[in-house]
């Protein structure tokens, strides 16, 4: 047996010096957004985490100032001292949130929770990437049957109420079968061949077909998961989505069902591969978590490169429709 070992390619370094958990702070990190916060209040709130530890580690001493006193035709007397001009207590703390690059890659709206990418200093260019590959959405997303708001959202003004009782379980499923098929037809609409035709048939077996358009959104599934009248449950794959687009799904359903729904809460569960599981909670947000996290995407994103490619990016797509299969 050969007792060579492959070097490794990450390697840990612990330490308390500010400057150099700096230097090493640039990359793709996971958390998991809460509901309640703007995406832009979440990027606020992240930088005064990530400065305010900085601060508290040791950080850069003043930078000394020499002071030459005597008399000219005398011996003089060099001193040095900490220069009061680069004091902190003069400028400011050493980090401030100005100074640090920081870009999200997938939106949430304020209603919105879930697994969130953030690129931090040279990482919002593989953040760019990321965003430009358009990788797929996964959602749950829960309604109320009987009432309709003025914004598709429970926090609206209601402005209609109907009854539910006569809606059923397989009612929604046929409602979501209904749907899911309008928009994979609308797919090879867009493209500009008929679904009957061998063209559409040929680009179909190639995998799951993306838009050329990024501000268009797609459907590729939609299914019930739980159904507790008035309460219900979608599970909802798309890409180029927004929230008012998810919203609209529920009200359209429940209009198809003669009764109103409105939309209830919005979870993203998982961009592409990432999921919940890797997201970081409110309270661990850190730089000593933010730093493990960096490097855990890290390793997954070495792996898979067309996270940030445009290539092969139905791989999330195919692998998904395939274990429904399989279900």
């Amino acid at each position: 047996m050969s007792l060579v070992k492959k070097p490794l390619k990450f390697i840990t370094k612990y330490t308390s010096n500010a400057e150099e958990i700096w230097k090493g702070l640039n990359g793709v990190f996971a958390i998991y957004k809460p509901s309640g916060f703007s995406t832009f209040k979440v990027r606020e709130m992240l930088q005064a985490h990530l400065c305010t530890d900085l601060n508290q580690l040791d950080v850069r001493e003043p930078e000394p100032f020499v002071r030459i006193e005597g008399e000219t035709n005398k011996e003089l007397t060099i001193k040095v001292e900490p220069s009061y001009a680069d004091h902190e207590l003069v400028i400011g703390p050493r980090y401030q949130p100005s100074e640090m690059k920081m870009h999200h890659v997938n939106y949430l709206s304020n209603e919105a929770s879930g697994i969130q990418l953030w690129g931090v200093n040279k990482g919002a260019l593989i953040c760019h990437l990321m965003r430009k590959a358009n990788s797929t959405r996964f959602y749950k997303v829960k309604g109320i049957l009987g009432q309709a708001t003025d914004n598709y959202f429970t926090t609206g003004k209601i402005v209609e109420r109907s009854t539910f009782k006569q809606i059923k379980r397989h009612h929604v499923d046929m409602i979501c079968a209904s749907m899911q098929s309008s928009h994979q037809r609308k797919m090879f609409e867009l493209c500009g061949l008929d679904i009957q035709s061998q063209a559409a048939y040929d680009l179909a077996v190639q995998g799951p077909i993306r838009p050329a358009d990024n501000k268009v959104p797609m459907l590729y599934s939609i299914k019930c998961i739980a159904f507790d009248p008035p309460d219900f449950t979608l599970e909802i794959v798309c890409i180029n989505e927004d929230d008012m687009f998810l919203k609209t799904l529920v009200h359209n359903l429940g209009l198809m069902s003669r009764t109103n729904a409105t939309c209830s809460q919005i979870q993203c569960y998982q961009f592409g591969i990432f999921t919940t599981n890797l997201g970081l909670l409110k309270r661990d947000w850190s730089i000593e978590n933010i730093m493990r996290n960096l490097l855990i995407i890290r390793r997954i994103l070495s792996k898979n490169k067309y996270l940030y490619c445009e290539d092969n990016q139905e791989a999330i797509l195919r692998e998904y429709f395939e274990n429904k299969q399989k279900i």
